[in-house]
C-alpha cells in the first residue's frame, strides 16, 4: 500500500512539474546583501557562542590571530564550563567567559555574535542575538526545521539586523570556476543537473559518531551536510527551489552491525572494528571533549553502530527550480573515496566537473573540468586546491566578511534567504521521505 502511494505521488509530481515550473518562474529572487555594520572609529566587537572545534578554531583562534587589527573578541559562551575555559586558552582569547548567553551579550555589548553551536540551537541564538541588538554570523546550517527558519526570517525583518551565513564552499577554487563558466553561458541555458556527493569511510563515519547522527540535533545529513551542496546549486544556478522528492535509508551505520559498544575508547571490539577511531591520539580533542564530559555528558567518539542513530547514510533527491531546471542529487556517506561529481546539461553543451578531496590514490589536481559543446570537441583543464582550511575557502570567505565586504563580483555573500533556501531543500527532502510524497517549499516557510 505504501509503495502504491509513493508511485502515485511521484506520477503526480512528474506530470505537474512543467506547469508548476512555469508558474513559479515569475517568483522574485530577492537578495539583501548581508554586510555587517562596522563601526568607523573602532574595532568590530565580536562575541562567540559555541566553543567546539569549528568555534574554537576557525571562528576563535584564527580570528584572534589573523584579524585582531579589525576586530576585538569581547566574550565567549558555552554551556560547558570546562570546555569553555580550555577553549579560551587554546584560542588565546583575553575576554570574559559566560555560560549564560544573555549575560554575555548584555555585559560585553558586541556588535556581532558568531554562532557555532549544535545545529538545532542555531535559531535560538540567532534570534536572541538580533533581538538584543546584534548582527549575526552563523555557521551552516541556518537551522534544522521549518519553524526555526521562519523564526529567523521574521526576527531579521522585525529587528533590521544583518545575518551572514558562512557558506565557505562558495569560495573554493572549483566552485568559483563553475560559477564563472555558467555565468558566461558557454554551454547555454541550463536545463538539468546531475550532482553526486561522496563522503568516505573516515569523514563520513565521523558524522555518525557525533551528535550529527541524531536527527533531532542535526536535522539529518540532508540538512547538516547537504545544506552546503544545495546552497552551491542555488548559487550556481541563480535559482530558487520549488519542489523536492526524496528517498533515504540507513544502510551501513547504526543498526547495520552484529556488534556495537558505547564508544570507541575502551571498546571491546577495537581490534576488529574497521571504524575504530582513537580519540586519545589527539590531545586537542581530549582536552576539548573527553575532559569536559563530566559537565554535559557529550561523548565525542560514540559508536557508529549505536542503535539510537536515526539519520540516513544513503540519500537521493529530485529538485525542481523556479527557472525549470531539474536537479538529480545523491549523497552517500560510506564510500572508499571522497569528493563530488557534477554535470550541467545546457542548450549548447555540457559541463562535467570531478572534484577530488580524500582519495586512496594520488591525484595531481583537485578538480578536473570538461566542457563539451554540441557538434564540437571537448576541452579539458584542471585546478589545484588553495592553501588553508577547506582548500583555501575559509580565509577568502573571512576576508570578504571582515575586511572587504563590498568586493563580491560573483555574489558569494550569503544571507538569511540563502541560508533558508538551502536548508529548506533538505527539510523538504526529509518531509518527503517521512510522508512519501513530493514536498513544495511554499508548504514549509513564508519567505
Amino acid at each position: 500500500m505504501g509503495k502504491q502511494k509513493s508511485e502515485l505521488s511521484r506520477r503526480d509530481f512528474l506530470s505537474s512539474s512543467a506547469k508548476m515550473a512555469v508558474a513559479a518562474a515569475s517568483l522574485p529572487l530577492l537578495r539583501t546583501k548581508p554586510v555587517l555594520a562596522k563601526p568607523a572609529s573602532r574595532k568590530l566587537k565580536v562575541a562567540l557562542v559555541g566553543t567546539g572545534v569549528r568555534g574554537s578554531d576557525t571562528w576563535g583562534k584564527t580570528l584572534i590571530q589573523r584579524y585582531s587589527d579589525v576586530l576585538e573578541m569581547v566574550g565567549l559562551c558555552d554551556i560547558n564550563p570546562i570546555r569553555l575555559e580550555y577553549a579560551k586558552g587554546y584560542m588565546g582569547a583575553n575576554c570574559p567567559v559566560y555560560t549564560d548567553f544573555d549575560q554575555m551579550v548584555n555585559n560585553s555589548r558586541p556588535d556581532t555574535v558568531i554562532v557555532t553551536t549544535t545545529d538545532c540551537f542555531h535559531a535560538n541564538y540567532i534570534c536572541r542575538a538580533m533581538n538584543l541588538g546584534c548582527d549575526v554570523i552563523t555557521e551552516k546550517p541556518l537551522a534544522t526545521d521549518e519553524k526555526m527558519a521562519q523564526d529567523i526570517l521574521d526576527t531579521e525583518r522585525k529587528t533590521g539586523k544583518k545575518l551572514v551565513v558562512t557558506f565557505n564552499y562558495r569560495y573554493s577554487p572549483e566552485a568559483e570556476k563553475i560559477k564563472e563558466i555558467l555565468m558566461s553561458r558557454e554551454i547555454g541555458e541550463i536545463t538539468s543537473v546531475d550532482f553526486n556527493y561522496y563522503l568516505d569511510v573516515y569523514h563520513g563515519a565521523s558524522y555518525f559518531r557525533r551528535w550529527h547522527g541524531l536527527k533531532q540535533f542535526s536535522g539529518s545529513l540532508f540538512v547538516h551536510k547537504a545544506t552546503h551542496h544545495f546552497d552551491l546549486m542555488n548559487w550556481w544556478l541563480s535559482a530558487e527551489p520549488v519542489e523536492v522528492y526524496a528517498y533515504g535509508e540507513l544502510r551501513k551505520y547504526g543498526h547495520n552491525s552484529s556488534f556495537r559498544s558505547t564508544r570507541c575508547m575502551n571498546c571491546p571490539h577495537k581490534d576488529t572494528c574497521e571504524f575504530f577511531w582513537d580519540i586519545t591520539a589527539d590531545k586537542h580533542l581530549m582536552n576539548l571533549y573527553v575532559k569536559a564530559e563530566s559537565a554535559d555528558g557529550y561523548i565525542r567518539d560514540s559508536c557508529v553502530f549505536r542503535k539510537k542513530i536515526n539519520i540516513w547514510d544513503t540519500m537521493t533527491a529530485q529538485v525542481q527550480y523556479h527557472n525549470r531546471v531539474m536537479m538529480s542529487y545523491s549523497l552517500n556517506a560510506f564510500m572508499p573515496y571522497e569528493g563530488y561529481y557534477v554535470g550541467f546539461n545546457g542548450t549548447l553543451g555540457r559541463l562535467d566537473v570531478r572534484v577530488y578531496h580524500n582519495q586512496p590514490w594520488k591525484v595531481s589536481s583537485m578538480a578536473d573540468f570538461r566542457i563539451t559543446h554540441s557538434f564540437k570537441e571537448s576541452r579539458t583543464f584542471s585546478l589545484t586546491s588553495g592553501g588553508g582550511g577547506h582548500w583555501g575557502a575559509d580565509q577568502v570567505m573571512q576576508d570578504r566578511i571582515l575586511r572587504e565586504p563590498g568586493s563580491d563580483p560573483l555574489g558569494q555573500a550569503a544571507g538569511s534567504r540563502d541560508g533558508a533556501l538551502s536548508i529548506l531543500i533538505g527539510i523538504a527532502a526529509r518531509r518527503s521521505i517521512e510522508q512519501e510524497r513530493p514536498f513544495k517549499i511554499e508548504e514549509l516557510v513564508k519567505m
